[in-house]
């Protein structure tokens, strides 16, 4: 029996090269995306179906959840991919914005995880791979937002393994850095062009922009390809392993964080992405 896998978030970057990956490999794909339009290149692939799917709409997931069983007979395999992030200093960042980024981010995966949940129970199997990132692993300056969400996204699927294991349902955890074959940038750059920065920030920002430029000098060239292959492999390696680290660039930090003491861990963060504004902190004794 041919093996179906629903996708969220398909209109780019990780989304639509998973999309494409699992559709060449002879699987049946529900492309989900917010406005399916943007999905016609992948509505003309075999054995793909393109459908409307928001995760901050409940009857949007329910009905892609139908039309994907009618269309294909069961769902084996979930991936949550859709998602965005937020970049600027928290305190400049709207209560709106956050609930949003927490909306699409966590809340919405965990309401598109629910819908299938029944699906997957009623055939005492199925993965659901979550798309996280390396910044649900290690804290970066701007992004506390996103990191925040992120970090809540390990911890949730870490915990659901172990609820869903005795039903045959697996659940994975993707990892990937920052990928410059995406829009995703996009999207953070036009959050942070609307967020407010208070000005005794700006100094800070400064420095950190410069910290950032940094390491995409020193990104290595990961693709959305390259991302989906492993995203295939956690789909599809029938292992219970939990965690892939995606992507070569992110790999120093995530040993950082998982290999070595917090201290040790902590320094070596502080010197590579701790923006140097030239202020002194205060000393024991002094007002901070």
């Amino acid at each position: 029996m041919t093996r179906t896998v629903l996708i969220t978030g398909t209109s780019t970057g990780f989304g639509e090269a998973t999309a494409r990956l699992f559709a060449s490999r002879g699987w049946n794909v529900v492309a989900t995306m917010r406005r399916p339009e943007e999905g016609a290149a992948l509505a003309g692939l075999d054995n793909v179906l393109v459908t409307r799917l928001d995760v901050q709409d409940q009857a949007s997931i329910d009905a892609a959840l139908a039309a994907g069983i009618e269309r294909f007979g069961r769902l084996d395999v979930l991936v949550n991919n859709a998602g965005f992030g937020l970049f600027g200093v928290f305190e400049g960042t709207s209560r709106d914005k956050i609930r949003e980024q927490f909306d699409v981010n966590l809340f919405g995966l965990m309401d598109v995880t629910r819908a299938v949940l029944p699906h997957f129970r009623a055939h005492r199997a199925g993965v659901i791979v979550n798309v996280s990132s390396g910044a649900g692993v290690f804290a970066l300056p701007m992004i506390s937002l996103y990191c925040a969400s992120k970090f809540a996204l390990e911890g949730f699927s870490a915990s659901l393994s172990y609820e869903l294991a005795s039903l045959g349902i697996a659940v994975k955890v993707v990892e990937p850095g920052g990928v410059t074959s995406t829009r995703f940038g996009e999207r953070s750059g036009g959050e942070a062009a609307r967020a407010a920065v208070p000005a005794d920030y700006e100094p800070f920002v400064t420095a950190a922009q410069e910290v950032f430029a940094g390491l995409r000098a020193a990104r290595a060239d990961a693709t959305s390809d390259e991302v989906a292959e492993v995203i295939w492999t956690a789909a599809t390696d029938g292992s219970d392993r939990l965690r892939y680290v995606a992507t070569d660039d992110i790999k120093p930090l995530v040993a950082a964080r998982r290999e070595t003491s917090e201290d040790a861990y902590l320094a070596f963060m502080r010197e590579r992405v701790g923006p140097k504004t030239g202020q002194e902190r205060p000393g024991r004794g002094e007002a901070a």
